[in-house]
């Protein structure tokens, strides 16, 4: 049995390349923002489309850094269950 610590730290275990397929929902979510973003885009001056742009990409940081900061809560957890389980066990 491989040690997934090891793998991980080695590079042959890459959690962010892992791909989840879209789900429909998701799809239409997706595309009803891409049409919203496309109007209010075309309504505004050249200046305020560059500063909604700016916007836009400030914002999707956001949500990259949330969910860094979960993903390492949630290993974290489950290495707290994995020790309650194998080590106080």
């Amino acid at each position: 049995m491989s040690n997934v610590i090891e793998e991980l730290f080695y590079g042959n275990l890459e959690p962010q390349e892992l791909t989840t397929e879209i789900t429909p929902k998701l799809k239409k979510k997706l595309s009803e923002l891409v049409k919203k973003e496309e109007e209010l885009t075309a309504m505004l001056p050249e200046k305020e489309k560059e500063l909604f742009a700016n916007y836009v990409l400030a914002y999707n940081e956001f949500p990259s850094i949330s969910d860094s900061d979960s993903f390492i809560s949630g290993f974290r957890l489950g290495a707290r269950f994995a020790y309650d389980t194998f080590i106080k066990g």
